[in-house]
């Protein structure tokens, strides 16, 4: 290992990270209130996700192949219809919102099976990484994964603080304007895979 592998290993956690960013800035905008605990937990989440997916892509252009090559054909598919789910409810829930009333002191946080679908959601093309790095060995494979997590929860942090601070000053805009952003995202990782 040496330098430029790091760079290299960050320089791809940060394109990998980037679909992470837009959903924690989402969720930060539909969760103003939110607790640094609780921010450190789905940054948390999502930097996990961004670390296990390579080191399953690795594992699988090591060991079982053809398994991996059908699933590679799904990722786009699976990514859109995990998105729009999300995204669809957030945007339900922010015109619902819109219709109670402007107050959003009752605006309910993130479930636990969101934020797993999320992280599932915006790391799933990260298998692909696995192709990328399958002729390193476990540690260097490992370490690429770790760095890739360590960017991915540093920039949802910042996303979340960024989402927290504008979403107190947009009230149920914020919902609206999240659920758009996942919709978003799940169609441009749907037409990235298909292309």
């Amino acid at each position: 290992m040496n330098i430029l592998f790091i760079v290299n290993s960050a320089a791809l956690g940060v394109g990998l990270a980037m679909d992470a960013f837009s959903v924690s800035l989402a969720n930060g905008l539909r969760e103003p209130r939110m607790g640094r605990a609780r921010m450190c937990a789905i940054a948390g989440v999502y930097a996990f996700f961004q670390y296990m997916m390579p080191m399953i892509g690795w594992l699988c252009v090591r060991f079982i192949v053809g398994v991996f090559s059908y699933l590679e054909k799904m990722i786009p598919w699976i990514a859109l219809l995990l998105l729009l789910l999300i995204g669809g409810k957030t945007l339900v829930e922010g015109l619902q919102e819109r219709k109670e009333g402007e107050d959003n002191t009752g605006r309910q946080g993130l479930s636990g099976a969101e934020l797993l679908i999320q992280g599932i959601a915006t790391s799933i093309d990260a298998l692909s990484v696995g192709f990328t790095i399958e002729k390193y060995g476990f540690v260097m494979a490992n370490t690429a994964a770790l760095i890739i997590g360590a960017v991915t929860f540093f920039l949802c942090i910042c996303a979340l603080k960024i989402g927290k601070k504008a979403g107190t000053r947009l009230s149920w805009k914020a919902s609206v304007l999240g659920g758009c952003i996942l919709i978003a995202i799940g169609l441009e990782i749907f037409i990235k895979g298909m292309l």
